[in-house]
């Protein structure tokens, strides 16, 4: 299977460019609102200096700068380079002159200790080897008093579409059902508050958050796949393997009668404290 060596940042990195194509479509609005619910748990305000890592198309690099102002900034990181030219272009498109956009690894971005009010991470958490060891990175660039957020997908992302998708790929190559789906190791508030805990994050709590998205065709569904992880799946296919498994995802989707997903989610917050524990 291609990319089989890959390391979990370098298939992430390789799916999300493919991906990039498809974000912002409207059956993928809810990256935006996730990316504006995290900004407003994260308690952001005007002035605040902002972190976003893993920031993609800047679903949450834009609310925050909108939050912040004119005498705050943020600053956004994301290895994918399409993705980051997507939220560098919806910055300018909204005027937003405060924001700074970095490709690096956000796993090792050499930023500052105690030099953030506000560190992001919403839906890249999972695409480490070490998710602990993230979390203690992003834990030790929130300056005292500062926030932690971090969001993570909630049991049974896009279901029932998600169910139809992977019985599609079982049919047409069997070894690649559920061959990428990291997010699906924390799903829980429990899973959640344990990882960042594992991070040396301080009393931190979680949320699960049910939400949904309306397809308005079922081959919306297929902008979803194309536009989120499930592309390394499809991308994995010969041509002849991407046409089947698309007919059998769309004609799945209508079968069932399917025109809403689930969009659950969990999102972590955590206050470092201003003296004592780290």
């Amino acid at each position: 299977m291609p990319g089989s060596d890959e390391s979990a940042l370098q298939r992430a990195e390789r799916v999300y460019s493919a991906a990039a194509d498809h974000f912002t479509r409207p059956a993928l609005a809810f990256w935006d609102v996730y990316g504006a619910e995290t900004v407003r748990r994260a308690g952001i305000g005007a002035g605040d200096r902002v972190l976003d890592l893993c920031c993609g198309a800047g679903a949450s690099v834009l609310p925050a700068a909108r939050a912040v102002g004119a005498d705050g900034s943020v600053t956004g990181v994301d290895i994918t380079a399409p993705l980051l030219d997507q939220a560098r272009a919806r910055a300018e498109s909204a005027g937003l002159t405060n924001v700074e956009l970095i490709r690096a690894d956000a796993t090792a971005t050499g930023l500052d200790d105690a030099s953030f009010d506000a560190v992001l991470c919403v839906f890249g958490v999972f695409f480490v080897d070490d998710m602990p060891g993230f979390v203690r990175e992003m834990w030790r660039m929130v300056r005292p008093g500062g926030r932690l957020a971090v969001t993570t997908w909630g049991p049974g992302v896009w279901d029932p579409a998600s169910s139809v998708f992977w019985e599609a790929v079982r049919q047409v190559r069997p070894d690649l059902h559920r061959s990428f789906n990291p997010w699906d190791e924390i799903t829980t508030p429990d899973a959640l508050v344990d990882l960042l805990a594992a991070g040396g994050v301080v009393q931190p709590t979680a949320e699960a958050i049910t939400g949904s998205q309306v397809l308005e065709s079922s081959a919306d569904f297929w902008d979803v796949v194309l536009g989120s992880g499930y592309r390394g799946t499809v991308d994995a296919l010969d041509e002849d393997g991407r046409g089947a498994l698309k007919a059998a995802v769309i004609d799945g989707v209508r079968r069932d009668g399917i025109s809403e997903i689930r969009t659950d989610v969990v999102i972590g917050v955590a206050t470092k404290p201003s003296s004592g524990a780290t």
